[in-house]
């Protein structure tokens, strides 16, 4: 396999505006050939993505997707430019994708690691922090490696990083990437929401030992 340097990929991201993590996987599927990674990009529709991303996405829809046995259930909203592409069924289809997804990450809370909260990315450095394998460490290594698991376990959480079930050689952001090159129009994942049915509900175990216990003594 061919070296992928720096500048190859800043080259291919210049001549192209897709992000420097998809050059360098372009580049990676075609042995470092940038003419063969551009056609590449071009067909994942990600080069014209990345150009419309700072564009408003206003519109789109809210899809759902529940579970077989109606145990988990998933609302999501993904927004798009315009009407007409939020009711074609490309869009549609991704939406059903996206909310499959979720449902299948019970680990997942966030759409990107920049919608982590810091006091959540925080409590996980604290946790990090103690690792009993980090014991008498010195202090200059101890943060390198918190850093590189916290990297690692903040994309665990992130939606968008999450390997696309349907096909685990693309994330769900280039999957978002690839209809977004579709349809011709940014596309974005807002924010979603799921249910586990039961969740938060306090259920009484009982201690049947002390049940016939009481009913002798009654």
């Amino acid at each position: 396999m061919a070296q992928i340097s720096a500048k190859l990929v800043k080259d291919l991201r210049d001549k192209t505006g897709a992000g420097m993590m998809d050059c360098k996987k372009a580049l990676s599927e075609t042995n470092g050939d940038s003419d063969k990674a551009i056609e590449w990009l071009r067909q994942k529709g990600i080069a014209s993505a990345e150009k419309k991303a700072g564009r408003t996405a206003a519109e789109g829809a809210i899809g759902s997707y529940i579970h077989t046995g109606a145990r988990v259930g998933v609302l999501v909203e993904v927004n798009c430019e315009t009407d007409f592409v939020a009711r074609g069924e490309i869009f549609q289809e991704l939406i059903r994708n996206v909310a499959m997804q979720i449902a299948a990450c019970p680990s997942v809370d966030y759409v990107t690691t920049d919608a982590i909260p810091a006091e959540v990315a925080d409590r996980e450095k604290q946790i990090e922090m103690g690792r009993d394998d980090l014991a008498g460490k010195k202090e200059e290594m101890k943060e390198k490696i918190v850093a590189g698991r916290i990297g690692k376990r903040l994309k665990e959480m992130a939606l968008m990083d999450q390997p696309y079930i349907k096909d685990s050689t693309m994330t769900v952001a280039e999957l978002v990437k690839q209809v977004a090159g579709k349809v011709g129009e940014n596309i974005q994942v807002r924010r979603f929401v799921r249910f586990n049915l039961g969740e938060g509900i306090e259920v009484e175990k009982m201690d049947f030992a002390a049940e016939v216990a009481a009913m002798q003594a009654a």
